[in-house]
Parts: C-alpha cells; structure tokens; sequence
C-alpha cells in the first residue's frame, strides 16, 4: 500500500473519536481498526491550532473518488448527527475515515470493507468549524 500523507487533527475531534470508539461494540463497524491506527499517526493539536484547510469533524469537503470518477461535497459527521438529507458522511464510513485530518491536495488509498481500496482525493475544505472560529463546537 502507498504511504499515507501525513494527518492533523485536533485534540477535541481526537478525544471525541477515541471515545465513540470505546463506546461502540468490539466488531460494530468494518473499518474500526483502520479508524484507530489514523488516530494514533495523527499530529494532534490544539482546535486554534489547525491550519484552515484541514478536513475536521463538521467540515463540509469537497472530494474526489478515482475509481468511480465521482466529485462529492458532504459533511463529515458523527454517527450521531446522520441525517436523510444526504449531505453528510459518518466518519464510521469507509470514506468518512478516509478523509479526516487531510489536506487540500491531498489523497489517500483506504481499504474497502470487502477487499481492495479506493483511492479519495481532497479537493477543497469548503467549510471547517475551526477557521470559522467555532473551536469548541
């Protein structure tokens, strides 16, 4: 597999997700253990500290998947915030997990739950909480 770009994340998403995690039931979704090993490579800093064009959680991203060719612009959200709006992704989603603490420019390769990968590349941060001033959200 390639080498993953590097990640930034903030301590509050941080806290957050290592806590969903521990919440959930040992096997409760297939990428739990991918989800795990991001967060522990990940260069956590403080909220004020993350650079403006860093996928969070609450960012709206606007996103391409290789294999299909296909642009999105969703909102990574907890599990908790999913709506039928179709707008948002769960970070518990393969691609949800794939996108945080990335860059504009970015791209990752990230498993497929039933083998393979896809290969995501960030195309814009439209949104993030943090560079509208909304730290502790």
């Amino acid at each position: 597999m390639n080498t993953r770009p590097e990640i930034t994340i903030s301590s509050l998403d941080a806290d957050r997700l290592n806590n969903l995690i521990e919440s959930l039931p040992k096997n409760s979704f297939a990428g739990k253990a991918e989800l795990e090993s991001e967060l522990a490579r990940a260069n956590i800093v403080a909220p004020e500290l993350i650079p403006p064009t860093i996928v969070t959680m609450n960012s709206k991203v606007k996103f391409f998947i290789e294999s299909t060719k296909e642009e999105f612009e969703l909102t990574l959200v907890y599990p908790k915030d999913i709506d039928s709006s179709g707008n948002k992704i769960s970070i518990l989603a393969p691609v949800g997990s794939a996108l945080l603490g990335l860059s504009q420019g970015d791209q990752i390769e990230w498993p497929k739950p039933g083998g393979g990968f896809f290969k995501v590349k960030i195309i814009e941060v439209v949104y993030q909480p943090e560079r509208a001033g909304e730290l502790y959200r």
